[in-house]
C-alpha cells in the first residue's frame, strides 16, 4: 500500500512540474510576442511621425510655423528649429504665405536674432512670399524682436506685446555670507575674470561695463523694431522703455497692425484657407527620451522617500 501511494505521489509531483514547466514556456512565448508587438508598434510609429514631420503638400496653402516657449538653443523654439521649419515652408512652390504663429515670453537675444536673420534672407529670395506674424497669448521681448521681421503683425486684443528691453539679473550674497562668517576665497587671472561675482562686492566699474553691454543689445533691439516697423510706429519714449501693452494698446503705438487668429489671416489676408504646419516638431525619440527620463527620476524619487519612510 505505500509502495502504491509513493508511485502516485512521484506521477503527481512530475504531472505538476510539467505542467509548471508548460505555463513557464506559455508566460515566455507571451512575453516574447509582445515584445515583438510593441516593437514593431514603435517602427511604426516612428515612421509615421518621421513623414507627418518631413512630408510636404503640394496643393495651395498657408504654412504655419510656430515660436512656442522661451527662445533658446535647447527649446522647441530654437533658433535650429525654427528657421529649418521656415526653409521649408518659404521653398514649397505651393505656399501663397507663411504665418509665424508666436507665443513666447522672449528668451536668448542670439537666438532670436539668428531667426530674425533668416527671416530676412528668405523673404528677399522669395520676395512674392508675404509673410505675417500671429500672436496669441504672449509676444515680449525676444518674441517681438522676432515678430518685427514680418510683413504684419497681427494681435488679439488681450494679447500681451512689448517688453523691448534686455535684462541681465542674478544675487548677491555678501552681506549673508558675512552673517554666518563665511568668507569668499577665488583665485583669477584677468582682473575681470570674476565678473560680478554674486559671493563678492559689486564692482563699479565692472557694473558699469555690464551696462554698457547692455545698452548695446538694446540699441540693436530698437533698431530692429524701427526697421520692421518703419512710420507705423508712434513716437513715445515709452515704447522702448520695456513695458507691455495689451493688444488693443500695441494696434495705437503701431507695434502691431490689426486683429487676427492663424484661420483669419489664412483665409482673409493670405486667401489660402487650408493650413498646413511646418512646425519643427521634436521626433518621437526625442519625446520617448524626456518621457523615459522623467519617469525614471519620478520612480527613483518614490524608492528614496519609500526608503527614507522606513528609517526610524
Amino acid at each position: 500500500m505505500a509502495e502504491g501511494n509513493w508511485e502516485r505521489e512521484a506521477i503527481e509531483e512530475l504531472a505538476v512540474a510539467a505542467l509548471k514547466e508548460r505555463r513557464r514556456a506559455r508566460r515566455w512565448g507571451i512575453f516574447f510576442k509582445l515584445l515583438g508587438f510593441a516593437y514593431l508598434t514603435l517602427l511604426i510609429v516612428i515612421a509615421l511621425d518621421w513623414v507627418g514631420r518631413d512630408g510636404l503638400t503640394s496643393s495651395r496653402h498657408t504654412a504655419l510655423v510656430d515660436v512656442v516657449g522661451v527662445i533658446d538653443p535647447r527649446g522647441d523654439a530654437s533658433a535650429d528649429r525654427v528657421t529649418e521649419a521656415l526653409q521649408n515652408a518659404f521653398k514649397n512652390k505651393s505656399t501663397q504665405g507663411v504665418i509665424l504663429r508666436i507665443n513666447s515670453p522672449g528668451g536668448s537675444p542670439v537666438q532670436a536674432g539668428i531667426i530674425y536673420d533668416e527671416i530676412l534672407r528668405l523673404r528677399g529670395i522669395y520676395p512674392n512670399v508675404p509673410m505675417y506674424a500671429v500672436v496669441e497669448d504672449i509676444c515680449a521681448s525676444g518674441g517681438y524682436y522676432i515678430a518685427a521681421a514680418a510683413d504684419k503683425i497681427y494681435v488679439d486684443k488681450a494679447s500681451i506685446v512689448g517688453s523691448i528691453g534686455v535684462i541681465m539679473d542674478g544675487w548677491g550674497f555678501t552681506g549673508t555670507m558675512e552673517k554666518l562668517g563665511v568668507e569668499r576665497r577665488v583665485l583669477a587671472a584677468g582682473e575681470n575674470k570674476a565678473f560680478l561675482d554674486p559671493f563678492s562686492p559689486v564692482d563699479e566699474a565692472q557694473q558699469k561695463h555690464a551696462q554698457s553691454m547692455l545698452d548695446d543689445i538694446h540699441k540693436q533691439f530698437v533698431d530692429v523694431v524701427k526697421k520692421g516697423r518703419g512710420k507705423r510706429l508712434k513716437e513715445s519714449p515709452e515704447i522702448f522703455s520695456g513695458l507691455l501693452w495689451t493688444g488693443a494698446r500695441s494696434v495705437e503705438l503701431g507695434l502691431s497692425d490689426g486683429f487676427g487668429s492663424v484661420d483669419f489671416v489664412a483665409r482673409e489676408v493670405i486667401k489660402a484657407e487650408d493650413v498646413f504646419d511646418y512646425t519643427k516638431k521634436q521626433d518621437f525619440t526625442e519625446r520617448f527620451a524626456k518621457r523615459f527620463g522623467a519617469a525614471m527620476a519620478g520612480a527613483l524619487a518614490n524608492v528614496l522617500t519609500q526608503g527614507q519612510s522606513n528609517i526610524r
